[in-house]
Formats: structure tokens, sequence, C-alpha cells
């Protein structure tokens, strides 16, 4: 049993924590705090439904409509897709496959069509985004299977795997970095190359930005985080398992990887842990952190989301 100058101690820093979270609440900008109080009620742990509600109601709201096509189909009888194309001339030899995010338990085409419009414009390619089953009605590994359909309907349509750029966000970018580890398992080509916006990486939720970046982060709590990671594999689970945190897995042998994160999330760590990873194992990657930004912010009509997508089209243009 600890002994009561070990309890003070405790006391006195979980204090000293709670107030210096308190006084970066007061520091939130306008914005953020308007972000944080929305976000808070829509993604409650405990209300799936109302989660995925608010998403498809948020990409309404946000999606880019202009010049832009969507053509659905299906792969393989079996996984719900969307080909987003820009109306003007662009390069059809090559194309992104994009791995929505919602912490592997929500996201629709709907939503995912907010993102995947954004790179068809940047990026200057067609965009097929897919519809993988979700948790916890289908947990792990039913949306790396679904990946794995996508990859191989671009290979039977033509592509090779070097016209291929895949992208993710959040749990999408967990995805993206899974299906390039399964295609390296596999002894398959690797795509040209990775595009990852505030990927979650390490699912065992211990990188120092979980507790720094608490009060400051608008999108994400770390109980959140607790509750889509079990609703995917489970209680019982290893976190630490490669399968589940790429961040643990040997990257070795992927593609050139651009990573973009937000100075006020709590994956923030994810991201430059994973960065640090692949210069160790000679993989080049980029990191990209947007001061003042949250989680995924990519998605919302801002001048730093507009400059993190022009980024993102020079990385992916550089590559080809």
């Amino acid at each position: 049993m600890p002994n009561e100058k070990t309890f003070n101690r405790r006391h006195l820093r979980d204090a000293r924590r709670k107030r210096l979270n308190a006084e970066k609440t007061e520091q939130l900008g306008p914005m953020m705090k308007a972000i944080k109080a929305v976000h808070s009620v829509a993604s409650a742990p405990d209300n799936l439904e109302r989660q995925r509600a608010g998403q498809e109601l948020f990409s309404r709201l946000v999606t880019p409509t202009l010049g832009i096509r969507t053509d659905s189909l299906i792969l393989s009888g079996k996984v719900p897709a969307e080909w987003i194309s820009v109306d003007h001339g662009h390069d059809r030899n090559r194309a992104v496959l994009y791995c929505h995010g919602g912490g592997y338990a929500c996201g629709q085409l709907g939503y995912a069509r907010i993102l995947a419009s954004k790179l068809a414009i940047c990026v200057g390619s067609d965009v097929l985004s897919f519809e993988y089953r979700l948790a916890p009605e289908h947990p792990y590994p039913a949306a790396i299977q679904d990946a794995l359909t996508a990859w191989d309907y671009l290979m039977y349509m033509g592509y090779g795997a070097r016209d291929i750029i895949v992208a993710g966000d959040s749990a999408g970018g967990n995805l993206a970095l899974e299906l390039a580890l399964h295609l390296k398992e596999q002894g398959r080509r690797q795509p040209r190359g990775l595009v990852l916006m505030s990927p979650w990486t390490d699912m065992t939720a211990t990188g120092p930005s979980y507790t720094e970046c608490a009060a400051i982060d608008p999108m994400l709590t770390i109980d959140y985080i607790h509750s889509v990671r079990e609703a995917y594999a489970g209680p019982d689970a290893d976190w630490a398992k490669p399968c589940y945190s790429p961040l643990r897995a040997d990257l070795r042998g992927l593609p050139p990887t651009l990573i973009q994160v937000g100075t006020n999330e709590i994956l923030k760590s994810d991201s430059e842990l994973l960065y640090d990873k692949m210069h160790r194992q000679n993989v080049y990657a980029t990191l990209e952190v947007y001061e003042e930004c949250w989680h995924v912010f990519q998605q919302m009509p801002i001048h730093k989301a507009a400059v993190a997508m022009d980024n993102i089209g020079r990385f992916v243009n550089r590559l080809f």
C-alpha cells in the first residue's frame, strides 16, 4: 500500500495537472472552443448511432461540390465504394486509394467524400474511397480485408502498385499503414507513397501527447480512444501487436510517406514517433506539424487546411 507521503505527492501532481489543463482550455481560441463543445457531444463513446449520424450531417455541410463527380460501385460484390473525380482534365493513369477515419467504428461513403474530394482536387487524380465494415459489428480484421479487396480491385482495373497513392486519416491512417504492411508480408509491391493525416498508429495510447494535449484537443478524448479500440479488437487485445499498432511493426520497405498532424491533438505523439521510427528504419518520411490545429483539421474550410492539402498535392506530384 502507498504510504502517506507517496499519496500526498500523487495528490499534488494530479492537482497540478488539472490546473494546467484548465489553463490550457482557457487559452483555446473561439473556433477551438466551439469545436470542442460540439464534438464532445457527438463523440460520446457510448452512443455509436449518434456518432455515425453526426458524421453524415457534418459531411453534408463541408464536402466540396463544385467540379466534383461521384460514381458508386460495389467491389467484389461486397464492399461499397465510390470514385471521386474532378470535372476538368486530370491524370487518369494514377489513382489515390483513400481510407476514411472514424475510429474503425464510424464513417460511411458520405463522410469519406469530404477528404476524398479534396484529395482529387489537390492531387489531380481519381480517388477511390470504400466503405469498410465497421466495429463493433465487424471487428478486426474486417477492415483490413476490405482494404485488400479495394487494392485488388485497382490491380484488376489495370493500375500498377506504383500508380497508386494510399491515403488515410485517423483510423484510416492506421488502415493505410496496415495495408502497406500486409502487402509487404505477402511479398507484393508497395504503393508509390503514403499520405497520413493525423494517423492513429499506436493503440497502446502511451505517447506523451495523450496527457499533454488532453485539455486542448477539441476532438478526441482518452475515453473515446479506449472505447473504439475495444470495439475494434476486443477488451482483451494486446494493443502493442503490430496488427493493431503499426508503430510497433517493422517499417522497413514502406514507401515515401507524408505525415500531417496538429499541435492540439492527443494523437500528436503517434505521428511524431512514427516519423522518428521511419527515419531510423530508412523509410523516407516528411512530418508537418500545424500550429493550433486539431485532429484531421484538413476537413475544415480554413486556411491551414488549404495549405495542408496544397502540400499533399506537391508531395504526391514529386513522387510521380
